[in-house]
């Protein structure tokens, strides 16, 4: 299916020269240098070289500890992007996005109406490559917003109850999904491709340096809240979750380097591979 797109894509959307481009849309949280502080210069450096001109970049920074549809979230994504598309004559953009980030990201395609500059955005977008998206929740929001103990214990991990982790909270994207995205089941499909790559699992062994990968803290602290979710889950998001929205492209073990699976710190890291498949897809 991915194949068949890309073919499609390449036929159709790029016979005349296009320029493209490639964003990288961080998730929860106020960043401000997320080219250093979330994704990291060797994963954002390696990708890019998939480009034709690597320096057709931009990493965005957001405070995305708003709901999806506020000024600092969508609006600033918004302007980020049309910002770098107008002034770089973008028409082939690629987005990659993690986490929460792929919730904003999917308000911008599901509302085109909502801002000036979203139909200019829309039509510069080849595809979304959502790594790890939280489009149905999960039930650490849940935890954290009740209140209970278990905020202490995972709240480094969520940056405790902001709007953000309220708005990720399983019935509340239940309704979002159901009254204003789209991409999910029943609901109308994305303008644009919104390809879901999930992480299944955490691994954490002492002994194995590829838990080392992104973190050894970070994945251990994963592997403790993996005990709130599904068997398959990054440690923040159950996989269902992951895949809720757009079209799964593919579940971590299928093409990671010696199939490990990406926990969720790891799906925005040079881990296992993943910086090759995404630079190839550009």
């Amino acid at each position: 299916m991915r194949a068949v797109v890309l073919i499609l894509t390449l036929l159709v959307s790029l016979p005349a020269m296009a320029t493209t481009g490639v964003a990288f849309v961080h998730g929860t949280g106020h960043q401000t240098d997320a080219y250093h502080d979330y994704w990291k210069p060797e994963m954002v450096d390696s990708v890019r070289q998939g480009l034709p001109d690597p320096s057709k970049f931009v990493v965005i920074n957001c405070d995305f500890e708003q709901y999806m549809w506020k000024a600092e979230a969508a609006g600033c994504l918004a302007g980020q992007l049309y910002n770098f598309i107008v002034s770089n004559g973008i028409d082939d953009l690629v987005v990659i996005t993690h986490s929460n980030g792929g919730n904003v990201m999917r308000w911008i395609l599901s509302n085109p109406t909502w801002d000036s500059r979203y139909p200019t955005i829309i039509n510069s977008i080849r595809w979304v490559n959502a790594l790890a998206p939280s489009s149905l929740g999960t039930p650490l929001a849940d935890a954290v917003i009740s209140g209970t103990v278990f905020e202490k214990a995972v709240g480094w991990l969520l940056g405790y109850a902001s709007d953000a982790v309220r708005m990720q909270q399983t019935s509340w994207m239940a309704y979002y999904n159901a009254n204003w995205l789209y991409g999910t089941s029943g609901r109308p499909a994305l303008p644009v491709g919104f390809w879901d790559v999930v992480g299944s699992d955490v691994e954490t062994a002492v002994w194995d340096p590829d838990s080392y990968c992104g973190g050894y803290t970070l994945n251990l602290g994963l592997e403790v809240t993996q005990a709130w979710l599904d068997s398959c889950s990054d440690g923040f998001l159950n996989c269902t979750s992951q895949k809720g929205a757009g079209s799964l492209w593919f579940y971590d073990t299928w093409y990671t380097d010696g199939d490990e699976p990406l926990s969720h710190n790891q799906s925005r890291r040079k881990c296992f591979g993943l910086d090759v498949i995404l630079r190839n897809d550009l």
